[in-house]
C-alpha cells in the first residue's frame, strides 16, 4: 500500500518539475517582490554603488587630504583603512540588505529594540539630502554662467569687485615690468563667488540670513526638479539614469587630466601631491584622516547602499560587487588628484605662487580655485563648462540614492498605503525638502551650509554605524550573520571579514568617534566664527539622531509584555517574518514563517522554477544539517 502511495505521489510532482523554467509564468527577474519594484538591468545595481560612492568628495576633498597629510605616503593608511574599515562595513550592509529585501528602517526586524538606529539615519540622511542639493544647485549656477564666451569671473571692474580685486593677467605682466603685492588682493572668481553668487556681503551673520537670492532659489528648484524625474519610479527609472550619471563623469575626468598633464608646470602640482613624506605615518591624525576620507567617501552608514541592495534578486554577487566599488571609488580618487594637482601646478606657474598658496579643499576649490584655473587656459568657457558638468553627474546620483533610501525607508514601513502612491509621496518630500532648504538660498545661506554640513553626518553618523556592527555581530549573532550570506550566496565570509567585523572595524570607528570628539573645533567660515547659540544648534542635530536611539529602545520595549528584562530579551530577538522575502528562500529556521505562509518546503517551489536542484538549493540543504547538528550539540 505504501509503494502504491509513493508512486501515486511521484506521479502528481514529476510533470511540475519537468517543466523548463522557460515554460514558467515568471522568469529570473520575478525573484524579487513585484510590487515593491527592482533592477531592471544587469548593471544597475553596480553602477548606481559606483555613482553613489564616487561623488564630489572624490574631486575636492580627496586630494586635498592626501597633500596635507604626507602625499604619496597618505595612501599606505588610506588602503590600511580600506580593508579594516571600508571594505567590510560596505559588504556588511549590502547583506543585510540584499537578504531581508528591506529598507534601512524595515530592516530592523532583525532585531526590533534597535530601530531608532533606523530612524537615526532618515533623520542624517533627510539633513545631509538639504544641503547636498544646494551645492548641486551652485554648480547649476556655474554652468550656465559658463554658457559665455568670456567668462564672467574673468575680469575685475564689474560691479561686485572691489578695489582689492588683481586680475592674473595684470600679475603676469607685473613680472616683467613691476613687482605685484599679491599678499592683500583678492582674485576675481574669489570675489565672483562671494559677492556676487552668495552675496554674502548682504547678510552680517548666520542670525542674519538677508534675503532670498531669487537666481539661487531657481537653481535649487532646478535641481529637485531634476532629482524628482529620475527617481520618479524608484529603481526602474534611477537605475537607468546612472548608466550616464556613473560612467560619463569617468570621460570628462580623462579629459580633464590629459588637458591637465600637458600644462607647462602640471609636475610642479603632480610632484607636490605625490611626493611621499613618511614621517607624517606616525602622526595619529593622518590615521584618523584617512579612515574619516574612507568613511564619508563610501557612504557607509547614510543607508543607500543598504538600500540599493535591497532592490537586488536574492543570490546577486554582492560579494563581487564590494570589491568593485570599493576599489573602483579609491582608484578614482586618485585620479582625480592628478587632474586636480596638474592643473594647481600650471597655475602656481603663471602666478608665480608655491602651490601650497592655491591648494585648497571643498567649496573653495570647485568654486573659486578650478574655475580662476580655467580663465588661464585656451577655450575657458570650454573646460569651464566641462568640470561643472562632471560636478553636477557627480552629485546627482549620490542625491538619487539619498532620496531613494528616504522614500523606501518610509514606503516600506507602511506598503499598503504608500506603495501604491510612491511617486506622490516621492514629490512631496522632494517639496518638503526643498523648502527646508530655502534658508540655504540666502545672502547668509552659505553659513546655514557649513553649520550643515559640519554636523549633520559627523558623531552621530558614527554612532549609527558603531551600533549597526555591534548588534549585527553580537545581539543578532556572527554565526547567524554568516550563515545567512551563505544561505544567499553560497560561501560563509572568511576569517578577515569576521575578525573586522567582531573586533577591526568597531574598533576603529571608536577611536574616529573619540577623536572627533576630543578634537572638536567650532565652526568658522574664513575669518568668520560661529556664535554660541549656532554651535548648541549643530551639536543637537548631531545628538538628535544618537537620541533615536534610545527612543526606539523604550518604544519597542513598551510593546512587548513580561517583566522588563524578559521585555528586552524579546524585543531584542528578530521578529517572526525576519528573513528573504520570497518564500522560496526562506529555508530552514526562515521556513513558514512569513505571514499566510502556505508551503512548508520552500526547496519545492524552486525545483519547479528551475527544473532541478541547483547550488544554492544544496547550500540551503547544507544551512539546514548544520543547524540540526548543532541544536544536537546543544541538547546533548
Amino acid at each position: 500500500l505504501s509503494h502504491l502511495l509513493m508512486s501515486f505521489l511521484a506521479q502528481l510532482v514529476t510533470p511540475e518539475l519537468l517543466v523548463s523554467p522557460s515554460s514558467q509564468d515568471g522568469d529570473l527577474g520575478s525573484e524579487c517582490p513585484e510590487d515593491r519594484g527592482n533592477w531592471t538591468g544587469r548593471l544597475d545595481f553596480l553602477l548606481s554603488c559606483i555613482g553613489y560612492c564616487v561623488g564630489l568628495g572624490n574631486v575636492w576633498r580627496f586630494p586635498y587630504r592626501a597633500y596635507t597629510n604626507g602625499g604619496g605616503a597618505f595612501l599606505v593608511p588610506y588602503f590600511i583603512m580600506l580593508a579594516i574599515c571600508g571594505i567590510p562595513i560596505f559588504f556588511m550592509e549590502l547583506s543585510l540588505g540584499q537578504f531581508s529585501s528591506l529598507g534601512p528602517l524595515a530592516v530592523w526586524k532583525i532585531s526590533p529594540l534597535f530601530k531608532g538606529v533606523g530612524m537615526g539615519t532618515i533623520l542624517i540622511v533627510s539633513l545631509v539630502a538639504i544641503y547636498y542639493n544646494m551645492i548641486i544647485a551652485y554648480v547649476l549656477f556655474y554652468l550656465f554662467a559658463s554658457l559665455t564666451s568670456d567668462l564672467p569671473w574673468q575680469h575685475c571692474g564689474n560691479w561686485w569687485n572691489t578695489d582689492l580685486c588683481l586680475d592674473h593677467h595684470v600679475i603676469k605682466a607685473g613680472n616683467t615690468t613691476f613687482p605685484v603685492n599679491i599678499t592683500n588682493t583678492v582674485s576675481p572668481s574669489e570675489e565672483y563667488w562671494s559677492r556676487y553668487v552668495l552675496h554674502i556681503q548682504g547678510s552680517s551673520g548666520i542670525g542674519d540670513p538677508g534675503r532670498i537670492r531669487w537666481n539661487l532659489c531657481l537653481c535649487l528648484l532646478l535641481s529637485w526638479t531634476i532629482v524628482y524625474l529620475c527617481i520618479l519610479k524608484g529603481v526602474k527609472s534611477s537605475g537607468k539614469v546612472v548608466y550616464f550619471t556613473a560612467t560619463f563623469p569617468y570621460l570628462i575626468l580623462v579629459m580633464l587630466l590629459i588637458r591637465g598633464v600637458t600644462l607647462e608646470g602640471a609636475w610642479k602640482g603632480i610632484r607636490f601631491y605625490l611626493t611621499p613624506q613618511f614621517d607624517h605615518l606616525l602622526s595619529s591624525k593622518v590615521w584618523i584622516e584617512a579612515a574619516l576620507q574612507i568613511f564619508y567617501s563610501l557612504g557607509v552608514g547614510f543607508g543607500g547602499l543598504l538600500t540599493f541592495a535591497s532592490y537586488n534578486t536574492f543570490h546577486q554577487n554582492i560579494y563581487r560587487d564590494t570589491f568593485i566599488v570599493t576599489l573602483g571609488n579609491a582608484v578614482t580618487s586618485i585620479l582625480a588628484g592628478f587632474a586636480i594637482f596638474s592643473v594647481l601646478g600650471y597655475m602656481s606657474q603663471e602666478l608665480g605662487v608655491p602651490v601650497n598658496q592655491v591648494a585648497k579643499a571643498g567649496p573653495g576649490l570647485a568654486f573659486v580655485v578650478y574655475p580662476q584655473a580655467m580663465t588661464m587656459l585656451p577655450l575657458s568657457p570650454f573646460w569651464s563648462f566641462l568640470f561643472f558638468f562632471m560636478l553636477l553627474t557627480l552629485g546627482l546620483d549620490s542625491q538619487f540614492a539619498f532620496m531613494e533610501t528616504i522614500v523606501t525607508a518610509v514606503t516600506d514601513e507602511f506598503p499598503y498605503y504608500l506603495r501604491p502612491k510612491k511617486a506622490s509621496f516621492s514629490a512631496v518630500i522632494c517639496i518638503a525638502l526643498f523648502l527646508m532648504g530655502l534658508i540655504l538660498t540666502t545672502e547668509g545661506g552659505m553659513y546655514w551650509l557649513v553649520l550643515l554640513d559640519d554636523y549633520s553626518a559627523g558623531f552621530g553618523l558614527m554612532v549609527v554605524v558603531i551600533t549597526t556592527c555591534l548588534v549585527v555581530t553580537r545581539v543578532y549573532g556572527m554565526k547567524r550573520f554568516c550563515r545567512d550570506i551563505h544561505m544567499m550566496l553560497g560561501f560563509k565570509p572568511g576569517p578577515y571579514f569576521r575578525a573586522c567585523w567582531m573586533v577591526l572595524s568597531p574598533a576603529t570607528m571608536m577611536a574616529l568617534l573619540v577623536y572627533n570628539i576630543v578634537k572638536y573645533q567650532p565652526s568658522e567660515y574664513g575669518s568668520y566664527r560661529f556664535p554660541a547659540w549656532a554651535e548648541v544648534l549643530g551639536i543637537l542635530m548631531g545628538v538628535l539622531s544618537c537620541l533615536m536611539i534610545p527612543m526606539g529602545m523604550v518604544v519597542a520595549v513598551l510593546r512587548e509584555e513580561g517583566m522588563l528584562w524578559e521585555r528586552v530579551q524579546q524585543a531584542s530577538r528578530p521578529a517572526m517574518d525576519w528573513g528573504p522575502s520570497l518564500e522560496e528562500n526562506r529555508t530552514g529556521m526562515y521556513v513558514a514563517s512569513l505571514a499566510g505562509s502556505q508551503s512548508p518546503k520552500p526547496l519545492m517551489v524552486h525545483m519547479r522554477k528551475y527544473g532541478g536542484i541547483t547550488s544554492y538549493e544544496n547550500t540551503a540543504i547544507e544551512v539546514d544539517r548544520e543547524m540540526e547538528e548543532e541544536e544536537e550539540e546543544e541538547s546533548m
